[in-house]
């Protein structure tokens, strides 16, 4: 086999199995959710939130290169990428709580800021039943001017984001 394909079929072995929905839509918002047990300390889970570079998708920045990106885990600061001669304000964090393992974001990431919509990413990470891993979870409320219509390609993409931080968390 060759070494990309027992790295994919490695992959595969070790990642858990992502719960996603579209939880709730109207014409003006929708409420998307995602959970996974991850094997992940509590510290380890808020480092990598911090370090987006680390795990999102390329294809899924302004740049076209996640390595600009930057999250600043403190309320107010700014989960922002770097654009040659500029950048962009993705999100803002306003609550980091670590005792709680809670982080939520003010986000509305790419579309959304067209629409001027309302968009909270809420990230907790609590203790998994039985000990020892942690129950990842994330919920995305949006609403906005038709935001409704925007649930589909929005979930696809925060789909994809939340099992690149799952598997990183359990490579890492």
């Amino acid at each position: 086999m060759k070494p990309f394909a027992l790295a994919a079929a490695s992959l595969l072995l070790t990642a858990g199995p992502v719960s996603a929905e579209i939880a709730s839509r109207t014409a003006d918002s929708f409420t998307l959710t995602y959970e996974r047990t991850v094997a992940a300390s509590p510290e380890g889970v808020l480092e990598a939130i911090g370090r987006p570079a680390d795990w999102w998708s390329d294809a899924h920045t302004y740049s076209g290169a996640a390595s600009n990106i930057s999250v600043d885990l403190r309320p107010g600061g700014c989960w922002c990428e770097t654009l040659p001669g500029g950048g962009v304000k993705h999100g803002e964090a306003v609550l980091v709580w670590p005792g709680q393992r809670m982080v939520r974001f003010d986000a509305p990431f790419g579309p959304l800021q067209g629409i001027g919509a309302d968009a909270v990413l809420t990230m907790t990470w609590p203790e998994a039943d039985g000990g020892g891993a942690r129950q990842l979870k994330w919920t995305f409320v949006v609403t906005g001017p038709g935001a409704g219509a925007l649930a589909d390609p929005v979930d696809g993409v925060m789909t994809e984001q939340f099992g690149r931080l799952a598997d990183y968390l359990d490579r890492n």
